[in-house]
């Protein structure tokens, strides 16, 4: 922190870089998403990127790594989708969560349950999501009057929700309640 620049740059992708994301498990490594339309794979101690996932077929606005899993990472895109990869085998996705009518701004995996995942988008909602059962969604909350921008789950508190929008307004509320309420 008491350095005037940065310890290192990486300089691959082609476009804007949305969102980045430290694996939980492994110090070194870190994913990046990029308007590119793809998500890569870093690890501090090697001179360039370790993975390219081509995600999406347009611009991809954030990732975030399992935190039960390492090898389980999620991106979410402009295409209005969330994909969860295995990087071992990064060819077809695990899941595929469609449901948002814009795109899905941010997501965050649960710090709490493997397979619950949170989603803000610009169709104003923030969506929970179950991605190893076929009805995916569990959750729809359209408490937002803007574009829903960012969402996040507490690490101390089980399903303990915050949101934020275009809308000037922060939410808290615990899962399953009306967050209008809180």
């Amino acid at each position: 922190l008491d350095r005037p620049a940065s310890l290192r740059t990486f300089r691959e992708h082609a476009y804007c870089v949305y969102s980045v994301a430290w694996n939980p498990k492994h110090a070194d490594v870190f994913a990046s998403a990029s308007g590119d339309c793809t998500v890569r794979i870093w690890d501090v101690r090697e001179p360039g990127s370790t993975m390219i996932i081509p995600g999406h077929e347009h611009e991809i606005l954030s990732c975030d790594w399992n935190k039960y899993d390492e090898c389980l990472i999620a991106s979410s895109s402009v295409d209005k989708s969330i994909k969860i990869w295995d990087v071992r085998n990064y060819r077809v996705p695990v899941s595929v969560l469609n449901g948002h009518s814009y795109a899905v701004r941010k997501i965050k995996f649960s710090p709490h349950r493997r397979n619950l995942i949170v989603s803000c988008s610009y169709d104003m909602t923030v969506c929970l999501w179950d991605f190893m059962i076929e009805d995916a969604l569990v959750g729809r909350y359209d408490h937002h009057t803007e574009f829903a921008v960012g969402v996040d789950l507490s690490v101390l508190v089980d399903g303990l929700m915050a949101s934020t929008g275009w809308d000037e307004l922060v939410y808290v509320w615990q899962q399953g309640m009306d967050p209008r309420a809180a």
